[in-house]
């Protein structure tokens, strides 16, 4: 099943758009404020999203260029009643893919998402997210994020990461790995022998427990402490999105 989201603050027209997608195979979760649809990226990156313009808490727009800070290939359609021709180019230079204006047919609409996915894969697989932070196994690069409303110092000479600021966390190889191995388990409890073998001991690299010890805390320094990282004691770790 393909996941969509859709944020838009009308219920009626989500709720019509919503049904024809899932209907089609679709799994749509619907945002009604741009609050709310960062929340949702931080804790899984769908295989597109439909943006309205006109948000309770601010413009598509400036969404639309939150996430191309973090997922560059994630494919993005404008759906929206501001149909000039410079708000539709504002919206492609903000990095949307595609630009449909209200009111539309829903196979219109049906027939563009399939044509982007076709074009573009199902780019969501490539990323990893949990809590803020985000893995992009093509690029192997980790990024994160202080929600909205904080602000928190990175230890280790990093610099301060403002609200919704993306920053990109240089990691060593083992500390990647080891970070990587709880996002693909994410909700569950990886034991710390499980990590060792994953991460370790697979590539022939036999070390002992306390480097495991060593490399979770050199992690959790460079991201920030994050909550959404648990020690699950006497057993190992594990990454849950924070309520």
């Amino acid at each position: 099943m393909v996941d969509l989201y859709y944020i838009e603050d009308d219920p009626n027209i989500a709720g019509v758009v919503k049904e024809y997608l899932e209907e089609r195979g679709f799994r749509v979760t619907v945002c009604a404020t741009l609050g709310k649809a960062r929340q949702a990226l931080r804790s899984y990156v769908p295989a597109l999203v439909l943006l309205d313009w006109n948000m309770p808490d601010g413009r598509g727009d400036s969404l639309c260029q939150w996430i191309r800070s973090s997922w560059k290939e994630l494919p993005i359609i404008f759906l929206t009643v501001r149909g000039d021709t410079s708000e539709i180019v504002t919206g492609f230079e903000n990095g949307a893919d595609d630009y449909v204006v209200k009111p539309f047919e829903l196979e219109v609409l049906h027939s563009r998402i399939l044509a982007l996915l076709r074009r573009t894969g199902h780019v969501a697989k490539r990323y990893l997210s949990c809590g803020g932070i985000v893995i992009d196994r093509n690029r192997r690069t980790v990024s994160t994020s202080m929600p909205c409303g904080k602000e928190a110092e990175i230890p280790c000479g990093y610099p301060s990461m403002p609200c919704g600021k993306e920053v990109e966390i240089p990691l060593t190889a083992a500390e990647y790995e080891l970070l990587l191995c709880l996002m693909q388990n994410k909700g569950r409890t990886v034991t710390r022998e499980k990590i060792l073998e994953q991460v370790w001991d697979a590539k022939g690299n036999y070390v002992n427990d306390n480097t495991l010890t060593v490399t979770m805390k050199r992690l959790r320094d460079k991201l920030g402490q994050p909550a959404c990282l648990k020690t699950v004691r006497s057993v190992g770790y594990r990454m849950e999105d924070s309520l």
